[in-house]
C-alpha cells in the first residue's frame, strides 16, 4: 500500500466512524488530550495547532486555556471529523477555534504561525513521522512547543492496544489486515524511533528541536460494559482490523473480548484499565 492508499483507507475509516467516535460510552482520547494539553501549559493568547484534531479532545483544551485573544487551529484528513468539531466550535460560540480538512503530513501554513503544536494519537500515524517533524518545527518560533503522545511501544506487545489484548487477540486474524498493518510493519515502522526515549530524542534533534522530555503515564480508560468498549473499538484505530474480518471471525473475536473485558468490571461497575501513554514535550 503506497502513502496515498494508506492515507485515503485511513481518511474513510475516520470518516465513516466521525459520528460516534470518541462518543460511545468509552472514556479514553477525552482524557489523553486534555492531559496532553495540561502538560504543553498554552498561555492566555498563544496561537496552538492541532493535528490529526479527530473530535476535538486537545482542541477544546487548548482553546479554552489560551482564551478568546489566542488562536487554536485544528486540522484533520478526514472531512467528516471536520465537519462536526467545526459544527461544535461554531455552537460554543468559539470565534478563535478555526477547522479545516488538511493532511498533516503537508502542514500547509508560513513559518512561525504558532507557539504550539499539539498531537494526539496524530502525528506518529503520519507515513514518514520522522521527516514531517522538521515540517512543524518550521512553523514554531525559536522555543515554541510541540506536543504529542504516543502508545508505549514494547516488543512483546500488540501496538496500540492496551498489553492485556496481546494474548486475546489471535495471530491468525490479524493476517487478514492489509500487510502495512501487519504487527511486523507496525513494529519496524513504530518501534524504531518511539520505543526507546533516546532514540525519539535524536529523531526531534534531527528535526530541528534542541531538548525533548519523554515521560510515560497512565491514562484510565473507562468503559460501560465490555460490549460497550467492543463497540467503540469500531470507530477508532482498530476499526482497521474489523472490516477486514468476516462476519464469522468478527463474531468470534467480539465473544472472546467481551467476557475478558467484564471480568474487569467491580459488580454492575464499569470496566477500568490503566494503558501506558507516552508523553512527548519538544522546544525548538
Amino acid at each position: 500500500m503506497d502513502d496515498t492508499a494508506y492515507k485515503t483507507t485511513v481518511a474513510a475509516a475516520f470518516d465513516r466512524a466521525a459520528a460516534s467516535y470518541d462518543r460511545l460510552g468509552v472514556e479514553f482520547f477525552t482524557p489523553m488530550g486534555a492531559r496532553l494539553v495540561e502538560r504543553a501549559d498554552p498561555r492566555p493568547g498563544q496561537r496552538v495547532l492541532d493535528v490529526g484534531c479527530g473530535r476535538g479532545a486537545s482542541l477544546f483544551p487548548a482553546a479554552e486555556r489560551v482564551g478568546a485573544q489566542g488562536r487554536v487551529v485544528g486540522i484533520d484528513i478526514a472531512p467528516a471529523m471536520v465537519g462536526h468539531t467545526r459544527a461544535e466550535a461554531a455552537r460554543a460560540g468559539l470565534r478563535h477555534v478555526e477547522v479545516r480538512e488538511m493532511d498533516g503530513e503537508h502542514p500547509d501554513f508560513p513559518d512561525a504561525s504558532f507557539d504550539l503544536v499539539l498531537g494526539s494519537y496524530s502525528v506518529i500515524f503520519i507515513p514518514d513521522a520522522p521527516q514531517a517533524m522538521a515540517r512543524y518545527s518550521r512553523l514554531l518560533p525559536r522555543g515554541g512547543k510541540m506536543a504529542f503522545t504516543s502508545p508505549v511501544f514494547t516488543t512483546d506487545t500488540f501496538p496500540f492496544l492496551p498489553p492485556m489484548f496481546t494474548p486475546l487477540i489471535d495471530r491468525e486474524l490479524l493476517r487478514r489486515l492489509p500487510e502495512q498493518w501487519q504487527p511486523d510493519a507496525l513494529r519496524r515502522r513504530f518501534n524504531s524511533w518511539l520505543q526507546d526515549p533516546e532514540d525519539l530524542r535524536s529523531t526531534m534533534h534531527a528535526a530541528g528541536f534542541r531538548t525533548t522530555e519523554v515521560v510515560d503515564e497512565s491514562v484510565r480508560l473507562v468503559a460501560e460494559s465490555g460490549a460497550a468498549w467492543v463497540d467503540w473499538s469500531h470507530t477508532q484505530g482498530m476499526r482497521l482490523l474489523w472490516q477486514h474480518l468476516p462476519p464469522a471471525e468478527a463474531a468470534a473475536l467480539r465473544d472472546r473480548l467481551i467476557p475478558a473485558l467484564d471480568a474487569l468490571r467491580d459488580g454492575d461497575g464499569p470496566v477500568r484499565m490503566d494503558v501506558p501513554v507516552r508523553y512527548v514535550i519538544a522546544e525548538r
